[in-house]
């Protein structure tokens, strides 16, 4: 034997309906409210850990911003040895090139020195042979 579904006539559905909201209300004014001692408590509390948080934020952000500068500073004095350490070189191949130079004209100059000599005997020579002949 089957038992049709139970139907609640409109009045019984109505009260129904106004036991839950008037429950759903009951809850609702049971929170504490805004003026409550225990609720300002846990709003003070909130806000001093926003206050930290924040004060760990900005101590972060400082931190970050002393090792962007270190490391700045540092990045400059490389860049400064560097430069240095060019300009030396720079240096160091401008005397050797010098040297060079001078190495170059004293070579010239003594084969100048040399070809002379040569040219001088040969004409001794030259001349020794005319003297020889008249």
């Amino acid at each position: 034997m089957m038992h049709g579904t139970k139907r609640d006539d409109f009045n019984a559905r109505r009260e129904a309906a106004d036991l839950a909201r008037k429950a759903m209300i009951d809850r609702f004014r049971a929170q504490p409210r805004v003026d409550d001692p225990i609720v300002q408590e846990r709003l003070a509390a909130q806000r001093a850990a926003a206050e930290i948080r924040e004060g760990h934020r900005a101590q972060r952000r400082a931190e970050a911003e002393a090792r962007a500068e270190a490391i700045a500073t540092e990045a400059r004095r490389l860049e400064a040895e560097q430069a240095a350490r060019q300009a030396e070189e720079a240096r160091l191949a401008a005397e050797e090139t010098e040297r060079q130079a001078e190495a170059e004209r004293d070579a010239a100059q003594a084969a100048l020195t040399l070809a002379a000599e040569q040219k001088a005997k040969r004409d001794a020579r030259y001349a020794a042979r005319q003297a020889r002949r008249k």
